[in-house]
């Protein structure tokens, strides 16, 4: 009995110990992606934080969080122009310095999240230490040109701008979003389209390529500029998003990711622009469903935080 008792004794005592160190961190991340600053996500276009549990950066925030980052989820106005969803990012951020007690933010945007987080880094490079840029149309999208053939002022435009509208008003009601943020539907579309990421471009060139397809300045006013794509709209037969994303793969004169061409989403230091991924898989999604003969889209964000990390930043 009494060696049953000690065998008890020692059982817990080792089981406390075991919870005690954890709780000190000796068990704890390898900080492999701890870096500096703290890492600030932006959406893309119709983009959210989380619905119905459901995280638009399905598993990358807590893989980032579990080896050491600070990571910030934001959300923005899902539709409206560069300008203005970076007027709020930037409001977010300053927010983010306050609470966090750094200086300056990583700031990672997907899709129209690039050029809102640029837009950020341009006006207060103070408060950013680098922007990383996800299948993002710098220089516009062959999507929003073609739809920007429809007639400016008519009756089209104005359906279509009201299904989109209320479809952006939906999932920011639907994310939980603690104010409504406003929806301007051809804001976003003059924004993305080429000419008007052209005259963006011009007014906030920091990293932009200034050839067709190279790479930009990797270093401006103190920021890091960085960008990674994919260039596959086909991936996952059963994640449901690839037919579309097949569909408007056929706008393009070049390899896209259903939404982004290739030369379209270079920003400063090109990572890789031909990851088998589709535009959704960049952020992992659909609930994971990407291509089986590519890196997961979780160790690719991993590596960027890495990679800053060991930057400096």
């Amino acid at each position: 009995m009494n060696k049953n008792k000690t065998l008890l004794a020692l059982s817990l005592g080792t089981a406390l110990a075991f919870s005690s160190h954890a709780e000190a961190g000796l068990f704890g991340s390898s900080g492999y992606t701890q870096t500096k600053y703290p890492i600030v996500l932006a959406h893309g276009m119709l983009g959210f934080d989380s619905i119905l549990g459901v995280n638009y950066w399905y598993g990358i925030p807590s893989s980032l969080r579990s080896d050491g980052a600070k990571v910030y989820v934001t959300e923005v106005s899902q539709l409206d122009t560069s300008e203005a969803r970076g007027e709020q990012l930037l409001d977010r951020v300053e927010e983010i310095v306050a609470i966090s007690g750094k200086p300056k933010v990583n700031l990672i945007g997907h899709s129209h999240g690039g050029p809102t987080a640029r837009y950020v880094a341009s006006v207060r490079p103070d408060l950013v230490a680098s922007i990383t840029s996800v299948g993002s149309p710098h220089k516009g999208s062959a999507v929003a040109d073609f739809l920007r053939q429809i007639p400016p002022g008519s009756a089209s435009e104005a359906i279509l701008a009201g299904i989109v509208n209320g479809l952006g008003a939906l999932i920011n009601f639907l994310s939980g979003s603690s104010s409504t943020t406003p929806q301007n539907a051809l804001g976003s579309l003059e924004s993305l389209n080429s000419a008007g990421a052209a005259a963006f471009n011009a007014k906030f060139p920091q990293g932009v390529p200034t050839s067709a397809c190279g790479e930009g300045a990797y270093s401006v006013n103190g920021v890091r500029y960085y960008s990674w794509s994919g260039t596959s709209p086909l991936t996952n037969i059963l994640d449901v998003s690839d037919g579309l994303l097949g569909a408007t793969s056929l706008l393009f004169n070049e390899p896209n990711d259903g939404l982004v061409g290739r030369c379209s989403s270079h920003l400063g230091m090109v990572i890789r622009d031909n990851y088998r991924m589709n535009h959704l898989d960049e952020v992992n999604q659909t609930f994971g469903l990407t291509s089986l003969f590519e890196t997961s889209p979780v160790t690719v964000f991993r590596q960027q935080a890495n990679r800053l990390k060991t930057a400096g930043l």
